[in-house]
């Protein structure tokens, strides 16, 4: 039953790491949609003036891999947490969501340095942003997890 409410939570984290990310995309008006970065970069769609690819198939294929990210994170997460390290609070989530933060930005980084047409963006500006979305994606799907597992704690810790 911990793994289904890991997939869930890892679905729910993504997709509120997606919405965040999506409202700064409409704010700052700068590229922040991963999916459709990721789509565009794994299948190799840049366009010849660097902008994202559009179509259907790029950003289905790149939200089908980005929640599936989501979901091995917090299949990590819950390895950690089985092991002894760390606890479903919120605390631990927003501390290991900055920690992905900083795991996605080193990968991301190397993926636009090894891509043979990685899109023209912000690189720098959108490496940051990354970091604090990875937060709010720590804080709900561990929020998540813990309202489906039902612990003995208090999650405000």
């Amino acid at each position: 039953m911990k793994l289904l409410y890991a997939i869930l939570a890892g679905l729910a984290g993504t997709a509120a790491m997606n919405l965040i990310l999506y409202l700064l995309s409409l704010v700052t008006h700068r590229v922040l949609n991963v999916p459709q970065l990721l789509g565009t970069m794994l299948l190799g769609r840049t366009h010849p003036d660097g902008s994202l690819s559009r179509s259907f198939s790029t950003k289905l294929f790149g939200n089908v891999a980005h929640f599936l990210v989501g979901i091995l994170y917090i299949i990590g997460y819950l390895a950690l947490w089985e092991s002894g390290v760390g606890t479903v609070t919120a605390s631990w989530s927003l501390l290991i969501g900055f920690d992905n933060g900083i795991l996605a930005m080193i990968i991301w980084y190397f993926f636009f340095m090894i891509h043979p047409k990685p899109p023209i963006i912000q690189l720098e500006k959108y490496l940051i942003t990354l970091v604090f979305s990875h937060i709010f994606f720590g804080f709900a799907a561990t929020y998540v997890y813990y309202r489906l597992n039902q612990p003995e704690h208090s999650f405000w810790q």
